[in-house]
């Protein structure tokens, strides 16, 4: 059985309140919602939060919604703790609470990495930068992959880095998008790894996964997705509504 959980927590610094901000008539988390539900692979979902004002908007639009702590390091934890109590869910999938036009098909690739690949206990998604500012956002995540499809690395830091600008070489580089699917062991050992010097300075939680001899296979996706992390992107996904 194939589990979505979206961790969503009230106090956000940059957007209080930021699953519940209204995107076109419909709160965040219930857009998140709706595209999650979308997913072939995706047997239930549900969301967990630490906030009784998250929980009561999930279960008035028809949504699962469960309690976990308020002390969780990242949204992972929170995730693991939501399937803790979810026994029969043998993968799970951690969908971003701000991620509202996350492509459902993106989803249904990042978990198909994980099914047909039985060593494949981490997966994760990327898709290709097509616009050169991209590269150099430290906002804009980058990862780079091993002749296996494993991420070698992430990083707020413009990699691969071109030296020789001028040379034969051709750099694709890829956007790292925060949707992850694991096998159960996998997630429910994650909340018990020490947090390394490089997911400190990164500020990036999956590099606790690569610190502690993980591998994250990365399956690449044609769609891009914008979060939400400003007031301003409120505005620009709703735009991005009205054009669909």
């Amino acid at each position: 059985m194939v589990l979505a959980v979206i961790p969503a927590r009230y106090a956000s610094t940059r957007l209080p309140g930021k699953p519940l901000v209204p995107l076109a008539g419909k709160s965040m988390i219930h857009r998140v919602w709706e595209r999650v539900r979308e997913a072939a692979s995706v047997s239930s979902v549900i969301v967990a939060t630490d906030d009784q004002r998250i929980r009561d908007a999930v279960q008035a639009f028809g949504g699962e919604a469960v309690m976990t702590r308020s002390d969780h390091r990242s949204g992972t934890e929170r995730v693991a703790e939501a399937a803790l109590a979810r026994g029969d869910a043998e993968i799970i999938v951690n969908v971003q609470g701000d991620e509202p036009l996350i492509e459902p098909s993106s989803i249904d690739a990042a978990v198909a990495a994980i099914q047909e690949d039985p060593e494949v206990t981490v997966a994760t998604l990327a898709v290709p930068i097509t616009k050169p500012a991209d590269i150099m956002d430290p906002n804009i995540v980058k990862t780079v992959l091993d002749f296996d499809g494993n991420a070698l690395y992430f990083s707020r830091a413009p990699i691969p880095w071109v030296r020789d600008r001028g040379g034969p070489v051709h750099a694709q580089h890829l956007k790292h998008l925060g949707l992850y699917v694991f096998r159960r062991a996998a997630l429910l050992d994650f909340p018990t790894f020490p947090q390394g010097d490089l997911e400190r300075i990164e500020q990036l939680e999956q590099l606790r996964w690569l610190e502690n001899g993980y591998r994250i296979r990365v399956a690449e996706t044609e769609h891009d997705s914008v979060s939400v992390d400003l007031p301003e992107d409120v505005t620009r996904v709703e735009q991005l509504l009205a054009a669909h």
